[in-house]
Order: C-alpha cells, then sequence, then structure tokens
C-alpha cells in the first residue's frame, strides 16, 4: 500500500499527494468514471457538471480544501474539476449504490475506541492510500483514504477520530458542504465538540453518517440534505450501519440499498454488548474481533463479495483515543495483506 506524507500549505499538501500517487489517482478517476456510467449513464462530464455546483459555497467558506485539491489536480495531471468530482462523489451518486460499513464507538471510564470495516467494491482497493497529513495551525493527520480525495476515515493528533456510514437518500444542497469535505473538515478539528459544532452549523450537501469520537464520547451526526441530527451513546456505545436510526426533515426516505443493514446494526449491538458482560476490557485487539464476525456471510460485518455483489470489506481500522494510533488491516480483517500502525503527531 502506498504511504504518503504531506506538510505545507494547502496547495503543497495536495501537490504532494497528487504527484506521489498520480497513478492511482488516475485510476480512481476511471474507476468513478466507469462506475457513474455502468450504474446510472452518467457521462464524467455531466458528473463533472454537478460538481462544480459546489464551487460557490466551497471558495466562500473551504477556499483551503479548495486550493488543495488544485494542488491534487496540478500534481496528478488532471484537471481541477476532475479532482472536485471524486471529492463530491457521494453526492453526484445519490441514488446510486454507495459503499456499506459497520462503525461503532465504545467507552467508558479509562479508554475509549473507534472502529469501522470500510466496504466498497474491489475494483478501487488498489487505490487507498495512507495519508499523513502536517499541516500549518491544525491538528496532523492519519487516515485511509481514496487517491484523490482529501477527507475520509482516520484519527488526529487531537485525538479525534471520524467513520462513515453511506445512507442512499434522495436530496443534495449545492449550499452544503459535501461528506467527504465534511469528514476532512473533522479531521481538522481539535475536539470533537469543535467538529460537531463546525457541521452543525455548515450543514451536510446529502445523507450519511459521521461518527466522531475522542477520549470525552462519541457522538453520531445522521445527516441529509435538509437537518443534522444528534445520536449520543448509550451504555458507553453507539454504533451505525447504512440507514437512518431517526426520522428526517422533510420527511427524506432512504432507499435501503443493503438489506443486510438492519442486520448488521443488530449484530454490532449483540456483539459490543456480550464483550461488556463478559468483562472484557476495552481494547483495540477486542474491536479487531469484533470486526472480524461473519455472521450472515458473506452479507456480514465481515463483508465478502459474492455473485451478485462486488463489495467487500477493503480495509478494517480500530482508533485508540488515548494513545492517538490506529491499526489498520488491509482487505478482509480475517484475511488482511498487510496491517500497519498509524500515529499522527509523532514525526
Amino acid at each position: 500500500m502506498l504511504h504518503i506524507r504531506c506538510s505545507g500549505t494547502p496547495y503543497e499538501i495536495g501537490y504532494h499527494h497528487g504527484t506521489i500517487a498520480r497513478e492511482l489517482v488516475a485510476g480512481s478517476l476511471q474507476f468513478y468514471r466507469q462506475y457513474f456510467l455502468s450504474k446510472s449513464r452518467m457521462d464524467w462530464d455531466t458528473a463533472k457538471s454537478h460538481a462544480v455546483k459546489f464551487l460557490p459555497v466551497l471558495e466562500k467558506d473551504w477556499n483551503h480544501y479548495v486550493e488543495e485539491m488544485r494542488g491534487i489536480a496540478d500534481g496528478s495531471g488532471h484537471t481541477f474539476e476532475d479532482i472536485l468530482a471524486i471529492n463530491v462523489r457521494t453526492e453526484i451518486s445519490m441514488g446510486l449504490m454507495a459503499d456499506g460499513c459497520t462503525a461503532f464507538y465504545w467507552h467508558d471510564r479509562d479508554n475509549s475506541i473507534a472502529a469501522q470495516n470500510w466496504d466498497w467494491e474491489r475494483a478501487q482497493r488498489d487505490n487507498l492510500i495512507a495519508l499523513d497529513i502536517q499541516q500549518n495551525n491544525r491538528p496532523e493527520i492519519s487516515q485511509i483514504t481514496e487517491a484523490g480525495i482529501i477527507g475520509k476515515i482516520g484519527l488526529n493528533s487531537a485525538g479525534v477520530s471520524v467513520t462513515l456510514n453511506a445512507i442512499r437518500a434522495r436530496g443534495v444542497d449545492f449550499n452544503r458542504l459535501p461528506t467527504h469535505l465534511a469528514l476532512r473538515a473533522i479531521m481538522d478539528s481539535t475536539s470533537r465538540k469543535e467538529a460537531v459544532d463546525t457541521l452543525t452549523k455548515s450543514g451536510l450537501a446529502a445523507s450519511c453518517h459521521l461518527l466522531i469520537g475522542d477520549s470525552t464520547g462519541g457522538t453520531g451526526l445522521e445527516c441529509s440534505s435538509g437537518d443534522v441530527l444528534h445520536l449520543e451513546t448509550k451504555d458507553g456505545k453507539l454504533t451505525h450501519a447504512n440507514h437512518f436510526y431517526v426520522p428526517h426533515a422533510n420527511n427524506i426516505k432512504e432507499a435501503v440499498f443493503l438489506p443486510d443493514s438492519p442486520y448488521r446494526a443488530r449484530r454490532i449491538d449483540e456483539l459490543l454488548e456480550a464483550a461488556t458482560k463478559g468483562g472484557q476490557p476495552i481494547t483495540v485487539s477486542v474491536a479487531e474481533r469484533i470486526l472480524e464476525d461473519k455472521g450472515n456471510y458473506p452479507a456480514a460485518i465481515n463483508r465478502a463479495s459474492s455473485e451478485t455483489s462486488a463489495v467487500e470489506t477493503l480495509f478494517s481500522i480500530v482508533m485508540d483515543h488515548a494513545s492517538r494510533t490506529a491499526s489498520v488491516r488491509m482487505g478482509r480483517p480475517t484475511e488482511a495483506f498487510e496491517s500497519f500502525i498509524m500515529r499522527p503527531g509523532t514525526s
């Protein structure tokens, strides 16, 4: 797996990302060109025409992200519109198949863990990168992301973590923050509270669930294009899969694109409850075992592809807020082809 370390101004960070990951950025672009065309007959020019609708709000309120994306474009040899399109892919693909995931936050008085299996099409696995970002006046970031995308799943040097659950529901608001840039905004925050306040104020452009954690607790932001609703821990636990847990504004309803999502939601709750009742400590190794669960195989927490679905777990991540480390296993966690620890802020 390609590991990249970037530093400097937003443009310099993006340029280094684009230069080092040049081939993988091309791979991400090719994947989404084919994906949009095959799933919705949307050609790439149409996808880009939707993406640029976000520019007014991004240039006004989030111009440092625009500059980082311009850097990626220049470094990788693609247009800015190409890079913008993959960074707002969730909003472009509204109504299409979306990436599936199972995530949880778990804490007691002394320890806290955030964890996730990220499920997506196998063809995109080789375009994932481990990206470390050192920037001025913001926390250092360690994240796993798709090449060319500036925000994904990870942990920062302030001990703030984020995981993502895609939710497929109608509605896009081009005056709000796109999902993957919201993930980056969380990683740029110095606390869970700051991240929650920032995104509650900005709103999210489309539906998703963002689980934000630090050593003080966990908060889920279940978002639609019309609202941001807060989910809090119960008995030290908060879990989520790929469907709405609460009603949303304007009667927005999700299309359940993964029928197994309710099962995975119940199963992750059962596994955490069993671990708690069994007196198991909240540790990285216990969380990793939970993410290995094969119940309802192949449509499990530890997901495998099948004849009817190309989606499988592409990586598994467990983040420890006390040590500010992230344990990553690439591939399905029971068949990992690479494992490593990310430590933001220890360079």
